[in-house]
Parts: C-alpha cells; sequence; structure tokens
C-alpha cells in the first residue's frame, strides 16, 4: 500500500481550501473575544476571508492541471474559474443582505461561519477527482445550508422549510451514495480518471454501473433543483430569510455544475449515450414545470424559485450535448444565472425592511416613481432572467440551444423556445407593475451604500456581458478545454 506523502507541491493545489478553513477557525475563536458593539469586526473578517481567498485562487489561474492527495483532488482552470465565482458571489451575497441580517439580529458569528463553511464545501465539491471527495464537499455544503435555514428560531416558515430541506437531501444523498456504490462495484474505482478508463476499455460490469448512473443522475437532478426532483425548492426559498434564500440559490449551483461535470463528462463520459437520454427528460420537465407554474405565483421568491427550475433545465440541455462546446455553454449559462440571481434577490433585500418582507410581486407596484435607477436595474434582470437582448441571459440560452442543435436535438431546442416565451410572461409582469400601477404602499430603500453597489454592479454586468459576450464565452472555452 502506498504511503501518503504530504510535501508544498502535494498541498499547494489545495491552498485556498486550507487558508479559508484556517481562516474560518480564526473568526470562530475570534468572535468569543468580541464585545457586543464589536460584532460588526466578524462580519468584517468574513468578507476579507472570503475576497481574501479568492484573490489567492485568481493568482493560480492559468496553471496547468495538478491531480494531487493520490488522485482525490484537482485544481485545473475549470475549478480556479468557478472557485472565484463562487467565493464573490457568498461575499456579495453577505454585503447585501448585512442591513437585513442585522434588523432581525441574524448577523452573528454562527451565520457567517456556517456561511463559510459551507463555502469551504463547494471549493471541495469543485475541486473533487474521487467519489468520497464528492461526496464529503457536498455534505460539508449541504449540512451548513439546512442550518443556515433553521437559525432564524422564531419562524415556523423557516423551521418547516429547514426539515423538508433536511429530509429531502438526506433522501438524495442517499440516492447519490447508493449510486456511486453501483458504480464502484461495476469498475471496482471510486477514482473518476479510473472509472472513465475501466468502462472505456470494457472491463466494468455494464448493467451494475448503468443502475449505479441511475442513482448518481436522481442525485445530481435534487442538487440543481431539476424537475422532477425539484420539490424542496419553493418551500426552501420562500421558508428561509432571504439572505440565505441567496446562499442557498446562487453559489451552490456553480458547485453544483462543477459536481455534475466531475460525474458525466470526466468519470462516465462513455456512458454518455445513456446519461444524455436522461437528462432529455430532465430538461424537459423543468422547463415545463418552472415556467408553467411559475405564471400562478404571487409571491416573488416562489416566482423565482420555479424560475430556478427552468434555468436548471436551459443548463442541462448544454451539458447533454456532450462536447466542449455545449460545456462551456453550460459554463456560461450558470455564470450569467449567478449574477442574474444575485441581483434579483438583492432587490428583495432592498425593498425589505423592520417587520416588512418586501416578497410579494405588488410590493414592487409604483417602484419607477419611487427610483428609476432600481426600477432600471430591476428591468435590466428581469430582461435577462427571460433571455431577451441586449443582456447576457439572450447570449446564455443562444449558447445552448446552439450546442443541443448541433448535437441534433433540433425538436428539444423548440421545444426550449416555446417554453421560453411562455416564460417571459411572468418577468415582464413584474416590468409593467413597475412601470405602470400605482404604488400600493410606502416603498423605502436600504440604507448601505455597499449594497446599493454591489446591486448595480449586477446590472451593470449582465448589461456588459450581453453586448460583449464572447471574452466570457472565450474564457469558459478555455477552462473546459484544458480541464476535460
Amino acid at each position: 500500500m502506498n504511503q501518503a506523502t504530504f510535501s508544498l507541491a502535494t498541498l499547494a493545489p489545495a491552498m485556498p481550501e486550507m487558508v479559508l478553513l484556517v481562516l474560518v477557525s480564526i473568526i470562530l475563536i475570534a468572535d468569543l473575544f468580541f464585545k457586543e458593539h464589536e460584532r460588526h469586526l466578524t462580519y468584517w473578517l468574513t468578507l476579507v476571508s472570503l475576497v481574501g481567498t479568492a484573490v489567492l485562487t485568481f493568482v493560480t489561474f492559468g496553471r496547468p492541471t495538478v491531480v494531487t492527495f493520490q488522485g482525490m483532488f484537482v485544481a485545473d482552470p475549470l475549478s480556479q474559474m468557478l472557485k472565484v465565482a463562487t467565493l464573490l458571489s457568498v461575499a456579495a451575497t453577505l454585503v447585501l443582505g448585512r442591513s437585513y441580517l442585522e434588523i432581525r439580529g441574524m448577523l452573528t458569528a454562527e451565520f457567517l461561519c456556517l456561511a463559510l463553511f459551507g463555502t469551504l464545501g463547494m471549493l471541495v465539491m469543485i475541486s473533487a477527482h474521487h467519489f468520497i471527495t464528492l461526496y464529503l464537499g457536498l455534505e460539508l455544503m449541504a449540512l451548513s445550508q439546512y442550518a443556515m435555514v433553521a437559525l432564524q428560531r422564531d419562524s415556523a416558515r423557516a423551521t418547516e422549510a429547514a426539515m423538508k430541506y433536511f429530509v429531502l437531501g438526506a433522501i438524495s444523498s442517499g440516492l447519490l451514495l447508493y449510486g456511486m456504490s453501483m458504480i464502484y462495484g461495476g469498475t471496482g474505482s471510486l477514482e473518476l480518471t479510473r472509472i472513465a478508463f475501466s468502462i472505456e476499455h470494457g472491463n466494468a460490469r455494464n448493467t451494475l454501473a448503468l443502475f449505479g448512473l441511475v442513482f448518481v443522475v436522481a442525485g445530481l437532478a435534487f442538487k440543481l433543483g431539476a424537475a422532477p426532483f425539484h420539490m424542496w425548492i419553493p418551500d426552501v426559498y420562500h421558508g428561509a430569510a432571504t439572505p440565505t434564500t441567496l446562499i442557498i440559490g446562487a453559489a451552490p449551483k456553480l458547485a453544483a455544475f462543477a459536481f455534475t461535470m466531475r460525474l458525466l463528462a470526466s468519470g462516465l463520459q462513455a456512458m454518455s449515450a445513456d446519461w444524455q437520454q436522461m437528462l432529455v427528460i430532465l430538461a424537459i420537465a423543468s422547463m415545463a414545470v418552472g415556467n408553467i407554474i411559475a405564471i400562478a405565483q404571487a409571491n416573488l421568491k416562489r416566482m423565482l424559485a420555479y424560475s430556478t427550475i427552468s434555468h436548471m433545465g436551459f443548463l442541462v440541455l448544454g451539458i447533454l450535448a456532450g462536447s466542449d462546446n455545449g460545456y462551456s455553454s453550460s459554463l456560461f449559462y450558470v455564470i450569467a444565472y449567478t449574477i442574474m440571481t444575485l441581483g434579483s434577490f438583492g432587490m428583495v433585500l432592498l425593498l425589505s425592511r423592520a417587520g416588512f418582507e418586501a416578497e410579494n410581486i405588488d410590493d414592487f407596484k409604483g417602484l419607477n416613481q419611487r427610483s428609476k435607477w432600481f426600477a432600471f436595474v430591476m428591468l435590466v434582470l428581469m430582461f435577462s432572467l427571460s433571455g431577451l437582448p441586449p443582456t447576457v441571459g439572450f447570449f446564455a440560452k443562444l449558447f445552448v440551444l446552439q450546442a443541443a442543435l448541433e448535437a441534433g436535438y433540433t425538436w428539444l431546442v423548440v421545444v426550449a423556445v416555446l417554453l421560453s416565451v411562455i416564460g417571459a410572461f411572468y418577468y415582464l409582469r413584474i416590468v409593467k407593475v413597475m412601470y405602470m400601477d400605482a404604488p400600493a404602499g410606502e416603498i423605502t430603500f436600504e440604507p448601505r451604500a455597499d449594497a446599493r453597489w454591489v446591486l448595480s454592479a449586477t446590472a451593470v454586468a449582465v448589461l456588459v456581458l450581453g453586448l460583449f459576450p464572447a471574452r466570457l464565452m472565450d474564457l469558459c472555452a478555455r477552462a473546459v478545454t484544458a480541464s476535460l
């Protein structure tokens, strides 16, 4: 048996994860010594930890692929790109949600450290090269998020959401673990490279591996929030505090995408003919369920939850194409979706105040009369989510549809376009409410300048990337080509 050896060269690829773990441990201890009026220092230490780790990861961008820890961990351009996006997304979430959390007494070391531990789990998932590493990262992220939803102990809605999330999450983790064990039985390995080698060279027990694939895809669909494994999303999005909803809805999608790519595109690429059929069903079901049910929603958080389901259907379109173009298109899509989600829930946070949750569509009535700029920000975000030019959402959908068309799924592209047209209705309804209806009540804004700047930056990014998408698409293509 080989003895594990640890040297600087072995540890260097995992430096961002180790640094973040050390920093969150320091924050946990340091908070014990802060007086009540110094609690804001914990928040700033958390932000510095996230941004500092993002800078550390960015410095390594472009370095060649390195597999370390005896094949369990990989550092490649894809993981570096997704880690930077994940860290900045969580940092932006905390900036947007600071006032909301302070007013409700939730900006505590417990909340912030759970956010950091969840982020650490995402980073591990993104760089996992082994089933055990994938599962450890997944559970670290999931357990942190269960606790974050349940932290609002005086809210029956949040408690119910946490219970549903925990129970359904445990079931999906069990499905995933069972599928992984069956793939191990069929291929004799837990390392993705060896699994791929075994299947490609006919050394695997194909029937057992195929049954394992079914369970793995079911587990992946739950983590992505794709129908018919979507039942947790509306209740959790609605029940959780809005900053928690944003932490669950934005950055984890980046990690779930990496999770899917590692398993399907790297480890099980030789079985693509089998998992593509499953993904076709997931894509159609997600786009249909998400876009049709969202029309009936009056609550904005529930509407955005069903919107998430439909967007995961479009994300799956690029993956099921099974080509580098499809994978890079999906990477572009998930990054664009993360920016749009940050902005959309950021608007809910902006309008929320003490004793008032601005989570109903009617709460946005007459927003243009109160602030033309933030009404324009919301308009840009809704246009992007619906896939209208000149926003990044248009090109995100265009790229995945082109990839699916090149792979021969013409009928599926037609269905996706029709469902996207249906989906445009509920996004444009919000625009109509903001610009054409009279205010239903008092509209106040979150006063912090940093939150306003971050929220404005999301709208600017949506427009800039929509006008100049080639640079980001080229970066995505290079990351996928160098990593797979």
